[in-house]
């Protein structure tokens, strides 16, 4: 029979990372120093003043051939440690760029909710206008309706005459 052994390279040096008396969300004073010295150094090695600085240190063995040795060994060790934390620097700026997107995202999701509610609200206030607008058009357009209940004719066609007015002892008031 077999034993059911898991294999878990480097199981030292991580078992600190994951104890059951730090809280998750609170990094230590340690994590954070790394954290700014990672940034810190991408900062510094993405400068163009950094550029300037290993042109320069690539041009020393024309002047001195001799030196060229060391300053391999100098130029192999300053590429060990520069690419690590390069990567380190840059996964904690995208971490603080996925934090800022997500809290964009809740923002943005916030606001289209809000114009949802806005339009719900439009859309109940204006939904009586297109009835209203389809009784109109349907009225006859010499018709003048009063509160939906007097029809008064706008166009009176000259055959047709209206009564004359009362008269007050003979005399017609007009």
């Amino acid at each position: 029979m077999k034993s059911r052994h898991i294999w878990r390279p480097l199981s030292w040096f991580y078992s600190d990372r994951h104890r059951s008396d730090s809280t998750p969300g609170q990094p230590s004073w340690l994590d954070r120093f790394n954290d700014r010295l990672a940034v810190r150094m991408t900062v510094l090695f993405g400068s163009i003043w950094c550029v300037y600085a290993f042109l320069m240190f690539s041009l020393i063995p024309v002047l001195k051939p001799e030196w060229q040795g060391p300053l391999l060994y100098v130029s192999n060790s300053i590429q060990l440690v520069a690419l690590p934390a390069l990567m380190v620097g840059n996964a904690i700026l995208t971490r603080g760029s996925d934090q800022r997107a997500a809290e964009d995202h809740t923002a943005l999701i916030e606001i289209l909710n809000d114009v949802r509610e806005e339009m719900a609200r439009l859309r109940a206030m204006t939904s009586g206008i297109e009835q209203t607008e389809q009784e109109n058009a349907d009225r006859p357009e010499n018709v003048v309706s009063i509160a939906n209940e007097a029809l008064i004719s706008v166009n009176e066609s000259p055959e047709t005459t209206v009564p004359p007015p009362a008269t007050q002892e003979g005399n017609i008031i007009r």
